[in-house]
């Protein structure tokens, strides 16, 4: 199974910065995508950004202002958010698809596959 750790959220006055990071662990032989999302009370959770071998994409409300990296070597997926407003308000999820091992308890044995996780989540806040 993989799992996700996130951190560095927190509160932040208008205009100010925060980076998430997210550290994905198990047993993973390659990474497809990784991604961050966010959701703020009473709204549907939303992508907010994600980074594949391929390239980056980003929502249009963020686009200019968050940067997302990774290190694949480490397995961590970063968000780099700047001039952070109120709107920005939100529990932000980190996401990976991978290739992965597993546990199999039909056939009790261990298998690789497709598998997606998601992180518990972090608060970001920006109040002043």
């Amino acid at each position: 199974q993989v799992q996700l750790v996130e951190s560095g959220g927190g509160l932040v006055q208008p205009g100010g910065s925060l980076r998430l990071t997210c550290i994905a662990s198990g047993t993973i032989y390659n990474i497809y995508t990784m991604s961050w999302y966010r959701q703020a009370p009473g709204k549907e959770r939303e992508l907010v950004a994600t980074i594949t071998s391929g390239g980056k994409k980003y929502a249009d409300s963020v686009q200019g202002r968050f940067t997302i990296s990774r290190d694949t070597a480490k397995k961590t997926v970063y968000l780099q958010m700047n001039n952070l407003k109120p709107e920005d308000t939100a529990v932000y999820y980190c996401n990976v698809e991978v290739q992965g091992s597993y546990y199999d308890d039909y056939d009790a044995a261990f298998k690789a596959g497709h598998l997606e996780a998601w992180g518990q989540g972090t608060l970001v806040t920006v109040s002043s």
